[in-house]
């Protein structure tokens, strides 16, 4: 990428600089490209629609990947007065794992091809997006921990609310189906394509762990 090229000239030249924050940002896109595609993904009742849309939400991934790799050569090469590579990369990582997990929430819909789509599927979808928005906002305050703090706690605390709030949907989805599907093989597909979303709003909780951790270790 030609931008990631300029990032290493930059580092070399600016090595105080907060280098690395385009990069969280471009990978805070992925992330919620990716997600809007798989909201749509779940409102879909077209196989081929879902076809197309999981195609999208690859694509964000594998972007995301080749993003990561480029990135960790930046890490590298570069020097930090302030925050540790450790840190940076962590947060780096945490984002690509929370769009691996968008990227297997999508491919169990094509894996598991169900009969339908319950509202509930659609919910937890909702708020793996609304996390992603939160993520994007997150990342834009970075590079001034200190006067961000505020700001920062706030995106934290929004998606630990919708962490848990996924949690509950996703508790009361399976007592749902346990209760009403009849059919055994559908009850599984859709247990586990719940399981899938679950597991993707869990990743998100986990970026902003890291950066609660970060904020406490470099505000002094």
């Amino acid at each position: 990428m030609n931008y990631m090229r300029f990032l290493q000239f930059f580092s070399r030249i600016l090595p105080n600089k907060n280098h690395y924050l385009p990069v969280f940002a471009q990978q805070a896109t992925y992330i919620q490209q990716a997600a809007g595609a798989l909201c749509q993904m779940m409102e879909a009742v077209d196989r081929k629609k879902w076809k197309l849309l999981e195609k999208e939400v690859k694509a964000c991934e594998v972007q995301g990947d080749a993003l990561l790799t480029e990135f960790h050569e930046l890490l590298f090469e570069s020097i930090f007065r302030r925050i540790r590579r450790g840190d940076i990369q962590t947060i780096a990582m945490n984002l690509d794992e929370f769009l691996d997990h968008i990227n297997d929430a999508a491919k169990s819909v094509l894996l598991y091809m169900p009969d339908r789509i319950d509202p509930q599927i659609k919910e937890l979808a909702n708020y793996i997006s609304a996390e992603a928005d939160s993520l994007r906002v997150l990342v834009s305050f970075l590079g001034d921990l200190k006067g961000n703090y505020a700001k920062i706690s706030m995106q934290c605390d929004r998606i630990t609310e919708l962490e848990h709030a996924a949690d509950d949907a996703y508790e009361e989805y399976i007592g749902f189906i346990f209760t009403n599907e009849k059919n055994a093989i559908e009850l599984m597909k859709y247990k586990n394509i719940a399981e899938m979303l679950e597991a993707a709003t869990d990743a998100a909780k986990r970026v902003s762990d890291s950066v609660r951790k970060i904020i406490l270790r470099y505000i002094d």
